[in-house]
C-alpha cells in the first residue's frame, strides 16, 4: 500500500524523530528552525531552547572557515551557490552543560525549486565512543605483550618483579602514583600499565609531557581555553583533564612543572573541578592522576620550586624503577625484543649479538638506561650487514666508556705508564694463547677492557702470536 503524499507530511515529524544522528535545519540568517529528538539528547537543549538560536552557540571549531565567507552577500559559506554541496567533518561541539561533544558533521545545503539555497541541513553523529576505541586500540598496539613482557615491560630481575607487583596492587586503587625513575628508565610504560590493569582501562588514558611547553600553553593543555581568551584562541577547545574524564591522566616530568600550574593543580585534586583558560564556568571531572619524575621533589620543596602540599597529594603510591644498571640480568632479554621489533620495522635478518658485544653491553653502565640501550641497538641494525651483531656495529661512546670501567682490584685502579700497560696486555695474550677471556682474568679486568685496549695500542694478535 502505497502512502500519499498529504499522509507523508502527517509522518514526516516522526520519520525525523526516529533517526539517531542529531538533525537541525538552519535558515538564511543562521538561526535554528527545527531540531529532532536525538539532537536535544545530544547537546543538552531542548527544541523550544534552541529554535530561534543562532548556530554559533554549538561553537563547533570546524566552522572557523567555514563563517569567513569570500562572498560578503552571505554570512556562512555553505550558503555561497558554488560552495553549497554536501561537506563532512569531524569537529568537537559545545553541549548546554559546557562540555565538548566529538561529532562527525554532515552539512548540505537545501535549495527550493528554482535551486536557490534557502537553508542549510545539517546532521551530528556521536563519534566519543569511536575516539575511545581508536585510543585503546592504539595503545593495546603499542603494549602488545611477547614472552617475559609485562603489559609491554621486558624484565625477570628481582627489582622488576617488585615493580610489577607494585603495578598491580596500584591498578586496584583509584588513588595517585608517582612513577620515579631516571631518565629512560621507563616511566611511561608503567603508567600504561597501571592504566591497562585497573578498573578504568575502558576509560581514556591522556597524557602530557610538563616540561614540554612553556607556562601559558602547559596551562591550556592542561585545563583546555575558550575561543578568544588569548592571541590565536579561534576557537574552543578541551583540555587534557576534561579528555582524561572517567579516565586517566599521566603527567610526566611533574618536577618541571611552574609553582602557579602547581597552585591549579593542587585545586582540581582538591575538588574535582577547574575554569578553562578565559572562562568562568566550572568544569567537574572524574580522573586518576599518574605523575612520573627523574628529578628529587623533596629537594626541589626545600628550595621552594615545588610545593610541599602537592607532592603529599601525587605521592600516595610511589613506585621506584631501577635503572638498566642495577638490573643487568634483564639486559640479555632486553636486547631479544630489540632485535625482534627492529626485525619486524626494517625486515633485515639479523638474529642476535657476539659474545663480545653482550659481554660489553654487561659491563657498560648504561645512563641513558633501556632508551639508550633500545637506540644502540637500532644503530646496530643500520651499520651490520650479516645475521650477527659484532663490535664494530655499536656506538664507539659504549666501548669508549666501557673501557674506564673495569672490576674492582683491576691494574685500572693502579695505572701504570702507557708502555706497561701495553706490555702487560702483550704479555697476557701471549701466555693464555690469544684467549682474550683467560688475558682479561689474568690481568684482573673484564674481557671488554682488552678488546679495548687492544684497539688502543693497535696490536695485532696474529703478529704478536707469531712472535712469542
Amino acid at each position: 500500500m502505497l502512502i500519499h503524499e498529504h499522509e507523508m507530511d502527517a509522518f514526516w515529524e516522526k520519520i525525523v524523530n526516529t533517526i539517531n544522528d542529531g538533525l537541525m535545519f538552519i535558515g538564511p540568517d543562521g538561526t535554528i528552525q527545527m531540531v529532532n529528538k536525538a539532537f536535544e539528547k545530544l547537546t543538552g537543549y531542548t527544541s523550544a531552547q534552541a529554535v530561534g538560536m543562532s548556530c554559533r552557540m554549538l561553537q563547533c571549531d570546524a566552522c572557523e572557515q567555514t563563517l569567513t565567507p569570500i562572498d560578503k552577500s552571505v554570512w556562512c559559506r555553505l550558503f555561497v551557490p558554488q560552495e553549497s554541496e554536501m561537506q563532512k567533518c569531524r569537529c568537537l561541539i559545545k553541549r548546554k552543560d559546557g562540555s565538548y561533544l566529538p561529532v562527525l558533521k554532515n552539512a548540505a545545503a537545501f535549495r527550493d525549486e528554482h535551486q536557490n539555497v534557502v537553508g542549510v541541513v545539517e546532521t551530528l553523529t556521536d563519534i566519543s565512543e569511536l575516539e575511545r576505541l581508536d585510543k585503546q586500540v592504539n595503545m593495546l598496539a603499542r603494549q602488545r605483550s611477547h614472552d617475559n613482557d609485562f603489559f609491554g615491560m621486558t624484565g625477570k630481575s628481582q627489582q622488576m618483579e617488585t615493580v610489577f607487583e607494585m603495578i598491580r596492587k596500584a591498578s586496584g586503587s583509584n588513588a595517585p602514583v608517582m612513577i620515579l625513575g631516571e631518565s629512560g628508565s621507563g616511566k611511561e610504560l608503567v603508567a600504561d600499565a597501571i592504566h591497562l590493569n585497573g578498573t578504568r582501562k575502558q576509560g581514556p588514558f591522556i597524557r602530557l609531557n610538563c616540561a614540554a611547553l612553556n607556562p601559558s600553553v602547559l596551562e591550556s593543555e592542561m585545563f583546555g581555553h575558550v575561543k578568544g581568551a588569548f592571541t590565536g584562541a579561534h576557537s574552543s577547545r578541551i583540555g587534557r583533564f576534561e579528555a582524561a574524564h572517567q579516565g586517566s591522566l599521566f603527567l610526566d616530568e611533574i618536577g618541571d612543572m611552574p609553582m602557579p600550574l602547581q597552585t591549579k593543580l593542587l585545586r582540581v585534586l582538591e575538588s574535582g573541578q577547574f575554569e578553562r583558560v578565559g572562562d568562568i564556568a566550572p568544569v567537574r571531572v572524574d580522573v586518576r592522576i599518574i605523575t612520573a619524575t627523574n628529578k628529587n621533589l623533596e629537594t626541589l620543596i626545600e628550595k621552594n620550586e615545588f610545593r610541599q602540599d602537592l607532592f603529599f597529594r601525587i605521592n600516595v603510591i610511589p613506585i621506584y624503577l631501577p635503572p638498566l644498571r642495577q638490573r643487568t640480568e634483564d639486559i640479555p632479554l632486553l636486547v631479544n625484543t630489540f632485535i625482534r621489533q627492529c626485525h619486524q620495522s626494517t625486515g633485515k635478518t639479523i638474529t642476535g649479538i657476539s659474545r663480545d658485544v653482550m659481554d660489553l653491553f654487561m659491563a657498560y653502565q648504561w645512563p641513558g638506561n633501556i632508551r639508550e640501550l633500545k637506540n644502540a641497538m637500532d644503530y646496530a641494525f643500520v651499520t651490520a650487514d650479516g645475521p650477527i651483531i659484532q663490535l664494530d656495529h655499536i656506538p664507539k661512546r659504549i666501548g669508549a666508556d666501557t673501557a674506564t670501567s673495569t672490576q674492582p682490584g683491576s691494574v685500572e685502579r693502579r695505572p701504570d705508564n702507557t708502555t706497561n700497560e701495553k706490555q702487560q696486555l702483550i704479555d697476557a695474550l701471549i701466555q693464555a694463547n690469544g684467549n682474550q677471556t683467560r688475558a682479561a682474568k689474568l690481568l684482573n679486568i673484564n674481557r671488554v677492557t682488552v678488546w679495548n685496549r687492544m684497539k688502543k695500542y693497535q696490536i695485532d694478535l696474529q703478529k704478536t702470536l707469531a712472535y712469542k
